[in-house]
């Protein structure tokens, strides 16, 4: 199992990212993907500030809600209050709350590697499964 971060997310949809043959291969290969409703709230705003077809990137986030091989976890208010609370004892850290978010659920469901090409997932001790 692994969480697919919101730039991992990218990587697969969009064939011109560098990493899209990677990413592709380990999604297809995980026997069950993570991810949760911030990282869909993230890849929408990211797809255009990439300037790709939004239509696209819209489909594309539609069609994981119905992948039976995807699990989206849905940030309800206690696991937004965990992040937060998460977030307040790495006040040194650049972490976004989509970040903390993935960090507490990953802990949490005991997932250690993360699609994605963001290095504070390192940071917080697990594998990036991507080079940036």
């Amino acid at each position: 199992m692994m969480l697919v971060d919101t730039s991992g997310l990218l990587c697969c949809h969009h064939a011109g990212e560098r990493q899209h043959a990677d990413a592709v291969r380990l999604f297809r290969s995980a026997s069950l993907r993570l991810m949760h409703s911030y990282i869909l709230a993230e890849f929408i705003p990211l797809c255009r500030a990439r300037g790709l077809n939004i239509a696209d990137a819209l489909a594309f986030a539609a069609d994981l809600l119905d992948n039976p091989h995807v699990e989206i976890v849905w940030v309800d208010e206690d696991l937004h209050r965990a992040a937060l609370a998460f977030l307040q004892q790495r006040l040194d850290k650049a972490y976004s709350l989509c970040d903390a978010v993935s960090f507490v659920l990953m802990r949490a469901r005991g997932i250690t590697e993360a699609l994605t090409t963001d290095r504070h997932f390192e940071q917080e001790g697990f594998v990036r499964l991507l080079e940036p």
